[in-house]
């Protein structure tokens, strides 16, 4: 048994890579206070648990507790209000799907991009974490709510959505310490719930009262029916909307805060980030035709996601007495399963700590021997692999070779950077940004 406390109240997510390296990958109880689950890192482990096994761990107990109040019974349980959201929710995050949308998404990024143009005006600085959730929330607001939800409302769930994952963090690492004790966040993350509720409730009413047939999620959802052949209340396709809210932009925004600082610090990645954007996309706006052969760009973003993925935490409950690589676990037992701890060990990633997008240039892995599927898992896996995967490929791109094909920019903030006290990984610190027009300096890559 380890005793992790201190380390883990300092910076969890760098505590669990930490408890995971010293013991090889092998499952290890830890000892936080009166709470001890057990860490869950090897791949083989985290397969058995999220794929082969699935149904045995769940995802219920005091960890996932608090996202009860914000997420309520939808893609982020298990049951049957799982299931059913899952059936209704998965044909609209499909490749095919997202294909028929690209083009529209596209241009809403290629608009909110161009904005930044009175930022460089003004020679004013950004918030480079809050532009990058804002710019996300206005591409998946087509997606989700058809433009039933204005721009403005729309603005306020994202600051909404981050309040909550920096609150309700401390009853995630907390769950022992009862719900009548309050604890730093409490206030916060109710306000937070509270203001989202105000943005989505009405849109939700309105769509119920005239129900159309288009095809965005909230419509969809209004002419759906639960596992019990009803018509999804309020409440379902309220959770429904902000789960999957949550799933489509917060893992985009989370991972595109991180890249800036990356190649900040790897000039040479920026660069050849840079020259594949302008041999690519030339001068005009980016397109999904472009997708394809911004193959570098991909690679980035895929490293990206392996040092700093934005599900850093998936606990999971024993329903049944198991065994996992020769450990005993009694049922009622907590796992803690960490990405960002599995695709730092050393057996399966040389040189972890180090940002190299060329471990995923095509044909690396088979010519090195293929990587464990779940060596690297930033989506999840199983059956709760996340639905917001393919609009991730498609996006993400999309946004950062626009931003680059447009603008220089500059982190202003001194590193080095750490992992936050966030239920979504995002960095302790502001990432500050600022920007000149890359029609006046063609020179300057970050």
């Amino acid at each position: 048994m380890r005793r992790a406390l201190p380390e883990f109240l300092r910076e969890p997510a760098a505590a669990l890579a930490g408890f995971a390296q010293q013991a090889d990958g092998e499952v290890v109880r830890l000892e936080l206070g009166p709470f001890r689950p057990y860490l869950v890192t090897h791949p083989d482990h985290v397969q058995q648990v999220v794929r082969t096994e699935w149904t045995n761990y769940q995802r219920q107990g005091m960890f996932w507790r608090p996202l009860e109040r914000l997420f309520g019974d939808s893609i982020l349980t298990d049951g049957e209000h799982w299931r059913n959201s899952r059936k209704i929710l998965q044909p609209l995050f499909t490749p095919q799907y997202i294909a028929t949308i690209a083009d529209e998404m596209a241009d809403r990024v290629a608009g909110r991009v161009e904005e930044w143009d009175e930022h460089v005006r003004a020679g004013r600085k950004i918030d480079g974490g809050a532009e990058m959730s804002d710019i996300l929330g206005y591409i998946v607001n087509r997606t989700l709510f058809g433009d039933k939800l204005n721009r403005h409302d729309g603005e306020r769930i994202n600051p909404a959505l981050e309040t909550a994952s920096r609150s309700l963090v401390y009853r995630i690492l907390m769950p022992f310490v009862p719900y009548f004790v309050r604890i730093p966040g409490d206030r916060a993350f109710l306000k937070a719930v509270k203001a989202i509720d105000d943005v989505v409730s009405p849109v939700v009413r309105k769509a119920m009262a005239t129900p159309d047939d288009g095809a965005d999620v909230i419509s969809v959802l209004c002419r759906s029916v639960d596992e019990n052949g009803e018509r999804l209340d309020a409440k379902q396709i309220r959770d429904a909307l902000v789960s999957v809210y949550a799933a489509s932009s917060e893992t985009t925004a989370t991972i595109l805060t991180w890249l800036w600082p990356l190649l900040d610090r790897h000039p040479d990645v920026a660069a050849r980030l840079q020259a594949e954007i302008d041999d690519v996309v030339g001068a005009g706006p980016v397109r999904p035709g472009h997708l394809p052969d911004l193959r570098y760009t991909r690679m980035v973003l895929q490293e990206t996601l392996r040092m700093y993925p934005a599900g850093w935490l998936l606990p999971r409950v024993a329903v049944e007495d198991a065994e996992i690589g020769g450990v005993r676990i009694r049922s009622g037992s907590t796992l803690v399963i960490s990405p960002y701890a599995t695709q730092r060990l050393e057996e399966f990633w040389e040189r972890p700590d180090e940002f190299d997008p060329e471990r995923f240039a095509p044909g690396r892995s088979e010519s090195e021997g293929r990587r464990h599927r779940y060596a690297y898992f930033p989506f999840g896996g199983g059956p709760h692999r996340c639905l917001g995967e393919h609009l991730f490929n498609v996006v993400a791109p999309l946004i950062v070779a626009s931003i680059l094909g447009r603008f220089r920019l500059s982190v202003r903030t001194p590193g080095p950077f750490t992992t936050g006290w966030t239920a979504s990984l995002r960095p302790r610190q502001k990432v500050e940004l600022s920007m000149s027009c890359a029609g006046r300096d063609r020179s300057g890559v970050l």
